[in-house]
């Protein structure tokens, strides 16, 4: 059986996902790849975060194009069945699809690994080909150009996790070089390519600089409008997916996992996330912390170029302001913020649109959260460990060890707490209440009454106080309440019938203390 050209267990795969409850459409997008077969721009590579469902169209384009298959009674059935080019090309490609994170042993050399891959292919072209008297000395690329001479049979190229060895850090640069000319020599101006499908989560533009890989047109979530509703589940994809339980709410899955956003604006939800909540019925974080998070935790703990006082406000839910130049992932080391940020965002730490980068949602919040909690980031760490104090004095109002917490979060030296301006303070606030998170839902700037209230901490338990929290600079507590009676924030908790707390703060920054006052809401 064929292992890597017109494979069985890749083709099956496809058919075994779109059997699932929560299956989600995007077959469009092979009308969109049909457009490419056997044209001199045929070459696309799109790159994403882990999770976004990059694997999934790979086996879906396998199954579509593979001539050594019968979908027809699948595909009926799927969106793309409605393209005028849909019969033109279903099962009539010598499909080669080839995942490039399988390492012979956990030490294997280059020459091993790479000659894994060519091996397999060469027995799956004896098999299939038995025809044509192939010469196992030769390189790939001149096996494959014989098969066509002699055939006339082309082949569409499907390659996932190309930048395997990349991301992982295996092998040497010099044979990182040889890889990418690997594929250069496999692809580049061969006649018998009718497609070159390439997917992974790092770039190959800072790669191909040198022009190994400059035939592909390569779209990743910054600068994607063309592909990008086909990676990660849009926000009615999402609606419709809930429907089909009623355990998880729609709104739990927003808080959790969507806040990404393409570059053409539209809302993008992490899919794996979302199957997994639907398919446990209860929203909770499936990001695994593996290589690249540790590393990029390794940046804002040693404070690279600065950049713990950003990841700082946006912790604090504080978008920051940023035009990201792009990622070269063949950088061993990450020395400007710029390039930093930009590796975040590809990786999916981060959402990045219009110029504006921000922790995206609950999952990814926690990941910062626990980040901020360890050990090698000094007083910022210890801050966020005593937030649960500042919870406990909340509810019990201690108004004295609650002005006492907010005081030592605001002499730590970060600038974004110095109080330069409004957010400075709800940066704090966020800060010292960071392990409410687990407990509340807590909005900021949210519309209540006839105005906008800072803070609104509505509790997951119920039998716990619901609490509006209104803050002041150079002015009293008593203010801030007498603000949140007159413009009826209350009335978002009017539905709440547990216990309701007023929480007035107040800054002055001539004396520089804080001032607080608590009051029941009838």
């Amino acid at each position: 059986m064929a292992y890597f050209l017109n494979s069985d267990f890749r083709n099956n795969e496809f058919e075994l996902v779109s059997n699932d409850k929560y299956f989600v459409d995007k077959t469009k997008m092979i009308e969109k790849t049909n457009e490419l077969i056997n044209i001199k721009d045929r070459f696309l590579c799109i790159t994403r975060p882990r999770r976004f469902g990059k694997t999934i169209n790979a086996m879906m384009l396998a199954s579509y194009y593979s001539k050594n298959a019968n979908f027809k009674n699948l595909f009926d059935k799927l969106e793309i069945s409605k393209s005028s080019s849909y019969l033109q090309h279903l099962n009539k490609h010598n499909v080669i699809y080839m995942t490039l994170n399988q390492i012979p042993s956990p030490n294997c050399t280059y020459k091993e690994f790479i000659n894994g891959y060519t091996d397999d292919l060469i027995n799956d072209l004896q098999e299939i080909f038995p025809n044509v008297q192939i010469k196992n000395t030769n390189p790939i690329y001149k096996i494959l150009a014989q098969v066509y001479s002699q055939t006339g049979q082309g082949f569409i190229f499907i390659i996932d996790e190309w930048d395997y060895i990349f991301n992982n850090n295996l092998f040497s640069e010099g044979e990182r070089k040889k890889f990418l000319e690997f594929l250069r020599d496999l692809l580049k101006d061969k006649p018998y390519v009718e497609l070159a499908y390439m997917t992974g989560v790092l770039p190959i533009a800072k790669y191909s600089a040198g022009s190994a890989l400059n035939m592909f047109k390569e779209y990743n979530i910054l600068n994607d409008k063309k592909y990008d509703k086909y990676f990660g589940f849009t926000f009615d994809e999402t609606k419709a997916l809930c429907k089909k339980q009623n355990i998880v709410t729609f709104e739990e899955l927003t808080s959790w996992y969507d806040g990404y956003k393409t570059c053409s604006g539209l809302d993008v939800f992490n899919p794996r996330s979302v199957v997994y909540a639907l398919s446990d019925g209860v929203c909770q974080s499936y990001w695994t912390n593996t290589g690249p998070m540790d590393e990029i935790i390794y940046y804002i703990n040693n404070d690279i170029d600065a950049v713990k006082n950003d990841v700082i406000q946006m912790v604090s839910g504080i978008p920051l302001d940023i035009k990201l130049k792009g990622y070269g992932a063949e950088r061993k080391e990450l020395n400007t913020k710029n390039q930093i940020f930009s590796a975040m965002a590809v990786y999916g730490f981060l959402s990045y649109h219009d110029e504006t980068l921000e922790i995206p949602n609950k999952e990814l919040r926690i990941k910062f959260d626990e980040a901020l909690e360890d050990k090698s980031m000094g007083a910022v760490s210890e801050l966020v460990l005593k937030s649960n104090q500042m919870l406990k004095a909340t509810l019990r109002k201690d108004t004295e060890t609650m002005e006492k917490l907010i005081q030592e979060a605001h002499d730590i030296n970060i600038p974004i707490i110095k109080y330069n301006d409004e957010n400075s303070l709800a940066c704090v606030i966020t800060l010292v209440y960071l392990s409410a998170r687990s407990k509340y839902k807590i909005v900021r700037e949210m519309e209540a009454g006839a105005g906008r209230a800072d803070f609104i901490f509505y509790p997951n338990d119920k039998s716990k106080p619901a609490f509006i929290l209104e803050l002041k600079k150079n002015s009293s507590p008593e203010e801030a309440l007498k603000q949140i009676k007159e413009k009826r924030y209350a009335d978002s908790l009017k539905n709440y019938t547990g216990q309701k707390l007023a929480i007035g703060i107040s800054y002055d920054s001539k004396l520089k203390n804080h001032k607080i006052k608590i009051e029941d809401i009838g």
